[in-house]
């Protein structure tokens, strides 16, 4: 009864997040925006950046029982993985999370619809040149356990 009542809770909750926030923040960007995140890669001097991507794993303390089965990882506990593309100025163009079950990295970005949508040819049209070589795919900074795509270019820890 009890988990019952909080899952509708926080289904409600959500709801009302998304109807208050959706048409601004719960969305692909736009032209602009994709004119904006350029600008500030080439300023920052990375030309074609769209965004810094992750993955987190957060602790699902209060994960309802009929659902601990399917949300235990590795660790013995259980996860929710939120994937994450952000500009500089913490703006979320891009999340993707609640997946159930045991996640790396890897199984997390074939789930994306992101990258669905960039195998697909459906990603975000971008121009931007590099030493005189012309581009229009942008990319995505990540760190180092991402597979090395073109679209992913991995940060360099300790330059």
């Amino acid at each position: 009864m009890v988990e019952t009542t909080a899952l509708e809770s926080l289904k409600r909750f959500c709801v009302a997040v998304v109807d208050s926030l959706g048409d601004e923040y719960f969305r692909a960007p736009t032209t602009q925006d994709l004119s904006r995140l350029l600008r500030i890669g080439e300023e920052s001097g990375f030309p074609g950046m769209l965004g810094s991507l992750d993955c987190m794993h957060w602790r699902w303390k209060n994960c309802p029982k009929g659902w601990v089965g399917q949300f235990t990882g590795k660790e013995k506990a259980t996860m929710i993985v939120l994937e994450a593309v952000a500009d500089y100025e913490g703006w979320m163009w891009h999340v993707f999370f609640g997946m159930a079950g045991s996640h790396n990295v890897i199984n997390v970005l074939d789930r994306s619809h992101l990258f669905t949508d960039l195998t697909d040819g459906r990603a975000p049209l971008v121009s931007y040149q590099i030493n005189g070589t012309h581009y229009s795919m942008g990319y995505y900074l990540v760190d180092g356990i991402y597979p090395p795509w073109a679209t992913l270019v991995q940060t360099i820890s300790n330059p």
